[in-house]
């Protein structure tokens, strides 16, 4: 029908009266997305009718959408051809493919064939798809603690609501140091005295309506921050460090951006620049001699801080080398030389000084009398026991070396002493063996009777003996170095065979009389048995 028929209509109606149409269609709104399809539904349930109506009123005037009567479903208006449908057996309204201008008021007016008359209402809203959703920052990066800034959530769509995220999770709002101002197609989102957590991870807008959903890109924002935790490692060096040594200090701070560094000597900057100060370095300036302080500090950039790391001390000192004992040449006497040992080193600050012998500390006595300093000692006079290897050990807080020195003393010879036997039976050998402790050791000569024989070795071997042999052997120790000579004489006597047979052992003798006695004791014990056994008769 046309615009003035549909009108009239509605006169008509009005005119006649109706009914409430609350059970004819649901409440409302119907939301649906612009290019979307949707059904108007209704509450009736197989109705019998004369005509449904189906009107639409975008607030300024009314006009016909679709009319169905038992001869069909008649569509006048141009703009619904092709995109209205209408069920007649529920009265529920399709409309394809909407459009903004499709947003408003639609009416169901059911006539019966009496007349009577149901009318009802339900609104749409044709929803503009949510999209462009995008963060924007009124600063390009912040410090942390002194900035506020302000993120700008903007989107397309209708009905939005916003929802602010980090990751995944959602922003707590406080209303204090972050706080949030709504409006229809974007939001605000102010953090007042930024902090690094605050936008550590990305941030997210989320927009939405009752059909859609639609998230922004990550947002990122540089916080900058530090330097903090300021320290340098090791944070407790040693005492002293060996001068040479590959050995760095490492200046660290947290901060961003990357914090820079300075060195400092006893709060006065030396040379140097970089995170690494290296122990050739502060050598290099002549630095290091003497127990001072270390510290560093570092600087960011952006936030204008300085911050100073708490300072380290240690020495650098030189290594003990070249260590070298200087000994008299010799020869020694025992007893009648002395000798001076004297210990120095090439280079390096000396701390301690210890002189051993043979692996174990030298001792001060008598004889043994040591510098003030520690860097001599003097034996006097020289004695066997001082023969062995003398050592200087020379030490400081960051090394020991050592020098070594063979000693050698000339003593002797002591008192001979001969071993061997003292009589022998004829054809049987003889041993005897000559010994004198000397250095060097002893030469020796042996004389028979007083005659110089021609063994000159510690043995005098006689494979068989003879009568003429008996005598006296002496031998004589003689040292080359010292001058010295000692003697010892030894007598030895040949003898007839079976002269030198001595009878039974004492081993032999006490078994012998162990075995009289126990058969001494048999013959007792029988003779007492037997008389208890025999009955004795009475001389009366």
């Amino acid at each position: 029908m046309d615009l003035f028929a549909f009108k009239s209509l509605l006169f008509l109606l009005s005119f006649l009266g109706c009914c409430s149409g609350v059970d004819i269609l649901p409440e409302g709104p119907v939301d649906v997305v612009l290019g979307k399809n949707v059904t108007l539904k209704t509450l009736l349930v197989k109705p019998t009718y004369a005509f449904l109506l189906w009107s639409f009123n975008d607030g300024t005037d009314a006009v016909n959408v679709a009319t169905v009567s038992p001869a069909g479903t008649k569509v006048s208006e141009a703009k619904y051809q092709g995109r209205v449908m209408v069920n007649s057996t529920n009265g529920f309204l399709t409309l394809g493919s909407v459009k903004s201008e499709d947003s408003g008021d639609y009416a169901l007016n059911m006539i019966t064939s009496d007349g009577t008359t149901q009318t009802g209402n339900i609104e749409l809203r044709v929803l503009e798809p949510v999209s462009a959703v995008a963060i924007k920052s009124d600063l390009p990066e912040v410090v942390e603690h002194n900035s506020t800034v302000v993120l700008t959530c903007s989107a397309k769509g209708s009905f939005l609501k916003f929802t602010w995220l980090k990751g995944t999770v959602p922003i707590k709002i406080d209303d204090k140091r972050l706080t949030v101002k709504e409006e229809e197609l974007s939001t605000q989102l102010t953090i007042r005295d930024v902090v690094r957590t605050d936008l550590d991870g990305p941030i997210f807008c989320m927009a939405a309506n009752k059909l859609e959903t639609n998230k922004s890109a990550p947002f990122k924002l540089p916080v900058h921050f530090g330097p903090e935790n300021v320290a340098i490692t090791p944070a407790k060096p040693p005492e002293f460090y060996q001068a040479g040594s590959n050995v760095n200090l490492t200046c660290a701070a947290s901060s961003s951006p990357p914090a820079t560094f300075a060195w400092y000597h006893n709060k006065k900057e030396i040379k140097a620049t970089g995170p690494v100060l290296s122990l050739k370095e502060i050598e290099k300036q002549g630095l290091g001699k003497v127990a001072e302080q270390y510290t560093c500090t570092a600087t960011n950039a952006k936030t204008k801080r300085v911050i100073a790391s708490p300072g380290v001390t240690f020495a650098v000192i030189d290594p003990i080398t070249g260590v070298k004992i200087s000994a008299p040449a010799g020869p020694f006497i025992a007893g009648n030389s002395s000798a001076n040992f004297t210990c120095k080193a090439a280079s390096g600050t000396v701390k301690t000084k210890v002189w051993m012998k043979d692996g174990k500390p030298l001792v001060a006595s008598s004889r043994v009398v040591f510098s003030s300093d520690m860097s001599s000692v003097m034996i006097n006079p020289l004695q066997k026991e001082d023969n062995g290897e003398f050592t200087c050990q020379l030490s400081n807080q960051v090394t020991t070396s050592k020098a070594s020195h063979k000693m050698m003393v000339n003593y002797g010879p002591e008192p001979v002493t001969v071993k061997g036997e003292d009589a022998v039976e004829v054809n049987e050998p003889v041993s005897l063996t000559c010994a004198a402790a000397s250095m060097p050791p002893a030469n020796f000569t042996w004389k028979f009777n007083g005659t110089v024989t021609p063994v000159k070795t510690a043995q005098y071997i006689i494979e068989k003996a003879v009568y003429k042999n008996t005598g006296t052997y002496t031998c004589e120790a003689y040292n080359p170095v010292t001058k010295k000579t000692t003697k010892f004489t030894h007598t030895l006597a040949v003898k007839e065979e079976g002269a030198l047979d001595e009878g039974l052992s004492d081993g032999a003798i006490a078994g012998i009389v162990i075995g009289v006695l126990v058969a001494l004791g048999a013959a007792i014990a029988l003779i007492m048995y037997c008389r208890q056994k025999v009955p004795v008769q009475s001389p009366y």
